[in-house]
C-alpha cells in the first residue's frame, strides 16, 4: 500500500511525540522548522501541542504555537491542549493557549468543565469564569 509508513518513519514520529512529552523544546522546534508537521497527530489523536500541555511543558507549548500549532485540535477523547494545561495547572501554558485563540468552551470536557470538575478556582479565573 503506498500510504503505509516504513519502520524508520514510524520510529521518527514516536521520537517526536516523546520530545513533546519530555519538553525538549529546542530539538522539537528544530524538527518543526525543518519540515515536521506542527500538527502531527498520534494514533490516539494527540497532537504535539496536546502532549506538551499535558506533560506540563509551557515553553514547548509556546514554541509550538509560535510555529502554527492549532490550539483547537481535539484528541480522540475530545480533549484539547487548553483542557490539558488547565488539568495540570500550568498557568503559563494556559495563558499562551488563550493568547493563541484557544476556546475555553471547546472540547469535551472543555477547559472550563475541567476546571470546574477538579475544583480549580485559579484556573477558572484565568479562563475568565470565576
Amino acid at each position: 500500500m503506498p500510504d503505509e509508513l516504513d519502520d524508520e518513519t514510524i520510529a521518527f514520529a514516536h521520537r517526536m511525540f516523546d520530545l513533546a512529552r519530555a519538553g525538549a523544546t529546542e530539538e522539537l522546534a528544530a524538527n518543526v522548522d525543518a519540515g515536521l508537521p506542527v500538527n502531527l497527530t498520534n494514533a490516539k489523536g494527540d497532537t504535539l501541542l496536546i502532549l506538551a500541555a499535558y506533560h506540563a511543558h509551557p515553553d514547548t507549548v509556546t514554541a509550538l504555537l509560535a510555529r502554527g500549532a492549532d490550539p483547537a485540535r481535539v484528541n480522540d477523547r475530545g480533549q484539547t491542549a487548553l483542557a490539558a494545561a488547565v488539568f495540570r495547572r500550568q498557568e503559563a501554558a494556559v495563558r499562551a493557549l488563550l493568547h493563541a485563540g484557544a476556546d475555553p468552551d471547546h472540547g469535551g470536557p472543555s477547559a472550563v468543565e475541567t476546571a470546574r470538575f477538579f475544583e480549580l478556582p485559579d484556573m477558572l479565573a484565568l479562563l475568565g469564569r470565576e
